[in-house]
């Protein structure tokens, strides 16, 4: 509970970053399955594990509170022979090479494999996702597409964009993405996370300390304009997921969101940060702040 507008900002900020215990448990369950995945591609298999990388959001220290998945990106070398007669034309062979070495080897609960990646799951609840990948010397990660080829995608870039992005505009880029996750999440989750994190990225050439502007201003300047592309330059388009129906969903929820901020913002210039603050709990849920 908060008295002030800024005041129910900073509570709900620590309400959804991770915690220290949070990190320490993802860096734990981390080193169980890099553990697991070094023990099943040794240097003398014809698959040998190369690197690792926690990707997605917690790689990017975009994530919000509740954490329910690890991604975590190993890099697998595949012997050239074995490359030509079999994984290049075959990426599910691959990702099921990788299914079986982890269900042999691991004690999780479950191991399954989701297309483009192979799923631990957990009795916690936390899950881990394995993108195993190889690296082309052209540039770029191959991952499995879920149809028996293969993306390009390097998630390395992804995660130095918004590093660059975060640093031109003074460190708090990664607050306005929790929070408008958060937006996102308590309307219908329609954008996909790591769209999402773009279209904040691109929104500001300047970014001050009100982070209720900040999210005004992200809703008005991505409302009817929801294409951006992939910084990394491999998924053209981030938005082609989106259909028309759902395109014109996430509008409305964009301009209905900056209609109440303007609200919230002017309630607060009034000195009601009573109102501000129930403004801005029906654009963010249930995690804002109540005020009292």
């Amino acid at each position: 509970m908060a008295t002030t507008t800024a005041g129910a900002f900073n509570e709900f900020d620590t309400i959804v970053t991770p915690t220290a215990s949070t990190w320490e448990k993802v860096y734990q369950r981390r080193d169980a399955v890099m553990s697991v995945i070094k023990e099943a591609f040794p240097s003398t298999a014809n698959v040998q594990f190369e690197s690792h990388k926690l990707i997605g959001s917690l790689g990017r220290r975009t994530a919000s509170n509740p954490v329910a998945d690890i991604d975590l990106m190993v890099h697998l070398h595949v012997d050239n022979d074995l490359w030509a007669d079999s994984y290049r034309d075959d990426s599910s062979d691959f990702l099921y090479r990788v299914r079986r070495s982890l269900n042999n080897a691991s004690t999780v609960k479950k191991v399954g494999a989701r297309g483009q990646a192979v799923r631990l799951f957990y009795a916690d609840g936390l899950y881990v996702d394995v993108a195993a990948v190889v690296k082309y010397t052209s540039g770029g990660y191959g991952i499995p597409d879920g149809s028996g080829g293969w993306l390009t995608t390097d998630p390395v870039k992804h995660e130095t964009y918004l590093n660059e992005c975060n640093a031109r505009l003074t460190g708090d880029l990664k607050k306005v993405i929790r929070f408008a996750k958060k937006w996102n999440a308590a309307h219908s989750s329609r954008l996909a996370s790591f769209h999402l994190e773009m279209l904040v990225a691109r929104t500001y050439a300047k970014l001050g300390d009100n982070p209720c502007s900040a999210l005004r201003l992200f809703f008005d300047y991505n409302h009817q304009f929801l294409s951006v592309q992939d910084p990394a330059g491999y998924s053209g388009d981030l938005s082609t997921y989106l259909t028309s129906t759902k395109r014109d969903a996430v509008n409305d929820s964009l301009k209905s969101a900056r209609d109440r901020a303007d609200l919230a913002l002017e309630a607060e210039r009034d000195g009601n940060h009573r109102e501000a603050i129930r403004l801005w709990r029906i654009i963010l849920g249930d995690q804002f702040p109540t005020y009292g």
